[in-house]
């Protein structure tokens, strides 16, 4: 079973993240942070990943601390579910047209962790998340995961459906790179022999 648990507790969060990879897409998000939770939720969808995650942040600063830590322990659990690697197809790619916006997410779950970040959001605040905590989100996600991902905008006006493209072809992207290849599902996808 490709499942893992994080819980995660420091002096600003307390944070639970539960994850299965080879779920049906069910979302159980509760961060304080409305347009995040909307986020992962459709990560949860379109990676068909079952998530849940539960935050307690210190909100009355800001939510840097909650989205940046949820990150970390999201991508703590994709490390933890994939183990090995063994079998995966380890590459994703995925574009996603979100109205007048077009973004596209390309990755490797290489275990070497590097993000690029290409974006202009011109909406500083929806609701109570600050949307330049979209590429720390993403660091922390791509950091823990040991994941390369780069993430690029070709274009868009609304900051609402930049951000959303962004999870949708994460979430599309990710569900491919886990995917097992049957043909070679005892073998690690490196010549190395190891991610």
């Amino acid at each position: 079973m490709r499942q893992a648990t994080i819980s995660r507790h420091t002096k600003e969060t307390k944070i639970t993240c539960e994850l299965n990879l080879d779920g049906i897409g069910k979302a159980d998000v509760q961060t304080g942070v409305g347009f995040l939770d909307h986020m992962l939720t459709l990560l949860s969808f379109h990676s068909r990943f079952d998530l849940k995650v539960h935050c307690d942040g210190d909100l009355e600063v800001d939510s840097h601390h909650s989205v940046e830590d949820i990150g970390i322990a999201l991508g703590d659990c994709l490390t933890q579910a994939l183990g090995e690697k063994r079998g995966i197809v380890r590459y994703g790619s995925f574009t996603i047209p979100m109205d007048e916006a077009l973004v596209t997410v390309d990755l490797d779950l290489s275990g070497r962790p590097y993000l690029v970040y290409h974006a202009t959001l011109n909406t500083p605040v929806l609701g109570n998340y600050e949307t330049e905590m979209t590429e720390e989100f993403f660091r922390a996600l791509s950091d823990h995961a040991k994941m390369t991902l780069h993430i690029n905008e070709h274009y868009g006006k609304n900051t609402h459906h930049i951000i959303e493209a962004m999870f949708k072809a994460t979430g599309r992207a990710l569900k491919q790179a886990v995917a097992i290849d049957e043909k070679y599902k005892d073998e690690i996808s490196s010549s190395k022999g190891v991610l």
